[in-house]
Formats: structure tokens, sequence, C-alpha cells
């Protein structure tokens, strides 16, 4: 641990010691250890190491040592918790005509947020521009610098590359295609930036808020677009080049395929997405643009409405049937937009997956709607942060970035 003199005070500033401490703070934070005895038992190392490394990490305010106890076979011993506040999450949600900015603890929990128009046919750099001078005016908001920032997650409506963190293929954001994302963003912020798909982030939120112990979890997300979302032995599954869960292009096969807005016929989203409904309810003379407002009509009680979302729910139940045959998950969750018609979409679901699938992979299945709402990709993306920036890693240099030293009584 390295002390270093501080002129005319006659104490001494102690520093995290970075090598090792990262370690124990990993344990820590991933609720692996919650006392020094399980510090000692997880990493191997002996309590008089643990006990030093333990101090500097509680001296530079990571981690606090509470009042409360636990039983450890021996004498009770104190709890071990994170400091969510010892640095800050910058998170943006990108929608379609919105986009939503906030900063965020550890926890993750919202700390301030703005919602601002936003047009995604310019291209990336003005979003950008945008969305970094949000995080810069929402700093200044809660009265934070840019160097308490532990890092900044987007939420993107699009396929990402998730390790190479760009945009790719064909989507509503129109140019981004390989923009390095990532570069000129962290540039921009100081801080490391991480990107992922809004449905990989919806699920990420819901699962360790609702479903901490769900080992193998399927979010479907039905919206103006349709995807979802797995998680397998508690991680999230991006498959190969992070294009698992892309359920809305499964094509279904009949007589009239509908044409698709990615160019093909058939797929899923032609016929259950907030967009493919409100265009077969504009032929109908109603008022709709997308999910919010096919929902509004749903809860005007409009039958046209109600009928589209019933047979909405029976198709995403035909392609969830095939995914439950596939991955056996222990519970479905269905967010987005659409899932605001509750039982209307579902039912069909639930009928479909019941009726075509396996009794061994329904007979423990949960199927239910999701409930972080509208901040599942803001908390998603917090999430992200936080699990990349804490991981064994990367966890050495967060720790250099964010102590701060406590002034102990030289002895």
């Amino acid at each position: 641990m390295e002390r270093v003199d501080t002129v005319g005070t006659g104490r001494k500033e102690y520093g995290v010691g970075a090598a090792g401490a990262g370690s124990l703070l990993h344990l820590i934070a991933a609720g692996r250890a919650q006392s020094r005895t399980a510090l000692i038992e997880r990493s191997g190392l002996s309590r008089t190491t643990v006990s030093q490394r333990l101090a500097s990490l509680i001296a530079a305010q990571f981690v606090d040592e509470t009042s409360d106890t636990m039983p450890s076979g021996g004498r009770p011993t104190r709890v071990l918790t994170l400091r969510t506040d010892f640095a800050l999450v910058l998170v943006a949600d990108v929608g379609e005509r919105m986009v939503r900015t906030a900063v965020t603890t550890l926890d993750p929990t919202i700390l301030a947020e703005t919602t601002t128009p936003i047009d995604l046919r310019q291209g990336p750099l003005p979003a950008l521009r945008l969305i970094a001078a949000q995080f810069t005016e929402l700093l200044q908001k809660i009265g934070r610098a840019k160097r308490d920032v532990l890092g900044a997650g987007l939420c993107l409506p699009a396929p990402v590359d998730f390790h190479a963190g760009r945009v790719f293929g064909p989507s509503i954001l129109i140019g981004w295609d390989d923009f390095d994302i990532r570069s000129w963003l962290g540039a921009e912020i100081g801080a490391p930036v991480f990107v992922e798909n809004d449905v990989n982030l919806m699920t990420l939120a819901e699962s360790r808020r609702y479903w901490p112990d769900v080992q193998q979890l399927l979010f479907i997300k039905a919206g103006t677009g349709i995807g979802s979302g797995i998680i397998t032995d508690g991680h999230i599954y991006r498959g190969a080049q992070g294009a698992a869960g892309d359920i809305g292009h499964i094509q279904l096969n009949s007589a009239d395929p509908p044409l698709c807005r990615c160019g093909k016929l058939g797929c899923v989203e032609a016929r259950a997405a907030g967009w493919a409904l409100a265009r077969d309810l504009r032929a109908l003379g109603y008022e709709a643009e997308d999910a919010r407002d096919i929902i509004r009509l749903v809860n005007q009680n409009e039958p046209e409405a109600i009928r589209r979302v019933r047979d909405a729910g029976r198709v995403l139940g035909e392609v969830t049937a095939d995914v439950v045959s596939v991955l056996n998950p222990s519970v479905i969750v269905v967010g987005g937009t659409l899932s605001g018609a509750d039982e209307h979409l579902l039912g069909g679901v639930r009928q479909l997956v019941f009726e075509r699938s396996l009794p061994l992979a329904t007979r423990a299945l949960t199927i239910v709607r999701a409930r972080s709402g509208d901040d599942g990709g803001l908390l998603g993306a917090a999430q992200l942060v936080t699990d990349a920036c804490l991981h064994p890693d990367r966890i050495e240099a967060t720790i250099m970035r964010h102590a701060r030293t406590a002034e102990v009584m030289e002895r």
C-alpha cells in the first residue's frame, strides 16, 4: 500500500494498493463475498493480506463495512457492501424518435434524466453530439464532474456487434454501420463506453432486478419492433456475432407473406410488430403510427385493435414455442410497448407455447409481463457498464481511476 507524506499536516495519506485489491472488490461487487471470512475463503488469501487490502478499499471509499452482522461459525462478522456512490454511470436509451439520457448510481438508481427529440436519419455524429451534451448538462445538474464517471452505456434500437461497439446490418440507424461509437464518445466524456442493442439491455435489467436467481430466461420485446434476449447460466447470450435472439426476422410461411421493413417476406415483425399492426389499422381508417397508438386504441376498447393484438400474441407464441424447444427457459418475460395490452397479447403467447412445446419444457415454465417498464433500457445500460468496469479484466484500472485517498493519523 502506497504511503505519501502530506506536507504540513502531520498525517499520512494512504492510497489503494491496486495490485490484488481488485480481486476482493470484484468478489464483493458480484455478491460472492459479504464478509471478511467469505473473502478469505473465496480469494484463497491469508487473513492478514485480506485485512490489508480490504482496509485500502474501505479507505478509498469503494467498500463499506456496515454495522449489520451475519453468522460466520464463530463470532458474528460484519457485512461488506459495495459503495454505489463511488462513481456514476452515464446512460442513453436511443429510440426511433426520442433519446433519454440519464446519470445513475451503481445500483443502478436514476439520479437525473432528460428526454429530447432525435432525428436518426442525420447519422451518428449529430446524435452522439446531442448525447454528449446532455451527459454534461446532467452532471452539472447534480454537481458532479466527468472524473466521477465510471463509464457510459448506449442502448440502441439496432443490431450491435458488442465486442466492436458498432452497429452492424440493416436497421433504422441509417449511416451508423461500422461507425466507431466507443472511440468517439469515449473521447468526449473521458471514460469507457459500452454499446448494446436495446433488447439485450432490457433483458439484463429485468433479469438482475426481478429474476436474479433464474439462470435460464427468455425476454421478448414486443414494441414497434420485435426481438428477444437470452439469459443462459445467468449471463447474456449473444451468439458468435452478437445476433442471437433476433426472432423478429424469423420467417413464417403463408400464402400471402407481408413485406418486412428489412426487405424480406413473412417475418414475425411484419406480422406482429407495432409498426405492422399500425399499418393494418391505418388501412382500415384508424389513426395509428406505432406501438403506442396501438395501445391507445386497445385502451379505448376498439375491437379491431384488440383483435390485431390477440393475433400478434399468437404469432409471437408460434415463434416462442420453437425457442422454448431449443433453449428450455424456466421464465419467459414479455416486455416492450405492446405488453401494455397485457392478457390480450400474453394470452396468445401462452396458448401457442403450451400447445406446441413438450410437457417437459413447460411443466414449470412461467410466462409473465415485464416489470421494468420504460426504464429497462436505461437500467440495463447502467448494469452493463458496472458489470464491465468491475470485471476482473478491468477492475484494477477502475480502482486506479476512482480511488479516493483517506487521511489517516500517523501513529
